[in-house]
């Protein structure tokens, strides 16, 4: 075990109690760990943070929720394939540290980074072998991605876990721009743009080229920002450097003085030394607009770019002990780590909702 985790395992010991207070005092250090892995690939959310956390709620004696025993995760076995969204990916990785941390660690548990819309050809493949039993998604699923999973004959439980604020940022040596209204995202994200230098994108802004980085096609990031800012889900400008791995992005942007992007708040938590978030003027709004933060994406007022995330678990799935084990102690951990990296608890109506028709579901 590593000094940070000795020494805040020594101070559960000592009277901090719960996991829950546990990870309080670890989100109180000076735990600046960076990265984590998954499957090989950086996150740059931080799941090793997370990690960390899982460690001293094992030292303290598992979670404190009580549905899912140390001695009962012991016992489990057998594979979990997830896999979709860059977003949601470092939420179901970290439930997945902490899920073997606490005893399952019989079950290997896979958490691939395809984008939302990859995840759900995997999920709804025609090959029974090639399928993942839990898509994580940073959108609802699509009609046509509804109807390839019901001519295969995949029958799910849609499950939102968390809220996000899709979050729009430069370069921090940019000193020019603080705010963007929609209809300047739309000018220059909308297809056929011929934008690329921000003095055309505002009367007064320099005259130097605009260099755009944001999600790939098969990103529900990608889905979900091109209907709020261009009017129509997949309609965007297609010269700009696109990915589906968020980490990408981040790094691109922070490389570059002249960039502009956009992906998901909990990657600008994780990198706000290399990244300059940027308010939006929503419709009818004035500047400077509003930035996200944990309170303006809970309450509603960062809009038109808070949205829900989403796993999907396959009803073949839940049969699998391991799996209907690790879907019970995500909803039973998933709102503590969730603060820790950035992403926005659901509103305590929802959560209960979901994790009501979760346990209906799984009866």
């Amino acid at each position: 075990m590593p000094p940070e985790g000795r020494g805040l395992t020594e101070a559960c010991f000592r009277g901090l109690g719960s996991p829950a207070r546990a990870r309080r005092a670890a989100q109180e250090g000076e735990n600046k760990l960076e990265g984590g892995k998954v499957n090989g690939r950086k996150i740059a959310v931080s799941v090793a943070m997370l990690t960390l956390l899982a460690i001293v709620a094992a030292a303290c004696g598992g979670n404190d929720a009580g549905g899912v025993t140390n001695d009962a995760l012991k016992n489990l076995s057998g594979d979990l394939v997830a896999d979709g969204s860059s977003t949601v990916g470092p939420i179901t990785s970290a439930v997945a540290e902490e899920f073997q941390r606490a005893g399952a660690t019989g079950v290997k548990i896979s958490v691939g980074i395809s984008g939302t819309g990859g995840g759900f050809k995997k999920f709804c493949s025609d090959q029974a072998s090639d399928r993942t039993d839990i898509s994580d998604a940073s959108r609802p699923i699509k009609d046509e991605e509804k109807a390839l999973c019901a001519k295969n004959g995949v029958e799910y439980l849609e499950l939102e876990v968390a809220t996000d604020g899709l979050s729009v940022m430069v370069n921090p040596r940019n000193n020019f721009v603080e705010y963007l209204t929609l209809a300047e995202l739309n000018k220059i994200w909308a297809p056929g743009s011929r934008v690329n230098n921000w003095s055309q994108v505002r009367a007064g802004f320099p005259d130097k080229p605009l260099k755009l980085y944001g999600a790939g096609t098969d990103s529900g990031t990608f889905d979900y920002f091109t209907d709020e800012i261009n009017g129509e889900e997949g309609a965007s400008r297609s010269d700009y450097t696109a990915s589906e791995d968020d980490n990408v992005l981040v790094q691109g942007i922070a490389g570059d003085a002249n960039a502009l992007g956009y992906f998901g708040y909990a990657y600008y938590v994780q990198n706000t030394s290399k990244l300059k978030l940027i308010g939006i003027v929503p419709e009818g709004g004035r500047p400077p607009g509003v930035k996200p933060s944990e309170s303006t994406i809970n309450d509603g007022s960062y809009k038109p770019l808070s949205r829900p995330l989403f796993i999907y678990v396959s009803k073949a799935a839940i049969a699998k002990p391991q799996v209907k084990a690790f879907i019970d102690y995500y909803f039973e951990n998933v709102n503590e780590l969730l603060s820790s990296v950035g992403y926005i608890p659901l509103h305590e109506s929802d959560f209960t909702a979901s994790k009501q028709a979760w346990s209906s579901a799984s009866a």
